[in-house]
């Protein structure tokens, strides 16, 4: 069993990986050693979120160089293959779920996930007061450079990273940032400003090498941007927000009404 919980066979790891068994496999070392961990993920002798055996004992058991081993985890891990952890190792990378997210209403992601009986978690990476940014200031009316509070977290469903989330509202709405636990919708609710509509804006991008190693994936991988601007029943806006959502979990879907009406 790995460190991770997920089972994985110790006969299976050595055939996989024994020098004997590769037959006349040709190219660099390097690639026979992906193709060996690839084959061993799709047959799930390598099951999503196994540890793979630490460099030095792969490379006793393939009976190549640590260079040739990192060489080969290298790649995969650019593939997002393979997900590299401090301090605790090189691990398969999870299977992601597809999620198919309605775009007709406004929920927040700890409902969405929630009512797909998921466990939510955030990782936050700033909770704090801070200077507008000129496209915030714009999207919430406010001065140029107003203070506003921003909220930075990454966003989790059962221990996935699926999203990277950042928040700008009016200090009114927010007196005390480190208030909020979980959903963001849920506080202002309890603060008697919820949100009653939003705009949403949607585009393809590549991920940034930072944002990439919070989602576990590769800077090669596209994600979808969304940026949402949230309003007040009184039309007053409350909330920019942009996420970066793995694009490989989301599909969003908008259900058209074709009734020749107009």
């Amino acid at each position: 069993m790995s460190k991770t919980g997920v089972h994985t066979d110790p006969h299976a790891i050595s055939k996989i990986f024994a020098r004997e068994t590769w037959g006349a496999e040709g190219g660099p070392l390097y690639l026979q050693l992906v193709g060996r961990i690839t084959t061993g993920i799709h047959t799930g002798a390598l099951p999503h979120g196994a540890a793979l055996p630490t460099e030095r004992d792969l490379a006793n058991m393939t009976e190549v160089s640590r260079v040739t081993v990192r060489k080969a985890i290298a790649e995969l891990v650019n593939q997002g293959v393979l997900v590299q952890r401090q301090g605790s190792g090189t691990f398969v990378a999870p299977k992601v779920e597809q999620l198919d997210q309605s775009l007709a209403s406004l929920t927040s992601f700890s409902q969405e996930m929630a009512a797909r009986g998921k466990t939510v978690s955030s990782k936050w990476l700033q909770r704090s007061v801070t200077r507008a940014s000129s496209e915030e200031a714009l999207a919430l009316t406010l001065p140029t450079a107003a203070p506003v509070v921003r909220l930075s977290r990454l966003r989790l469903a059962d221990g996935v990273p699926l999203a990277h989330e950042v928040s700008a509202l009016p200090v009114d709405a927010v007196p005390d940032p480190l208030a909020i636990k979980s959903s963001l919708y849920d506080y202002l609710k309890e603060q008697d400003a919820p949100p009653v509509r939003a705009v949403q804006r949607i585009s393809a991008i590549m991920l940034s090498e930072p944002i990439a190693t919070q989602l576990q994936l590769p800077t090669v991988q596209p994600a979808l941007h969304i940026e949402r601007i949230a309003y007040l029943a009184d039309g007053r806006p409350i909330e920019r927000t942009c996420s970066i959502y793995r694009a490989d979990a989301y599909n969003f879907v908008v259900e058209l009404d074709i009734s020749g009406k107009n």
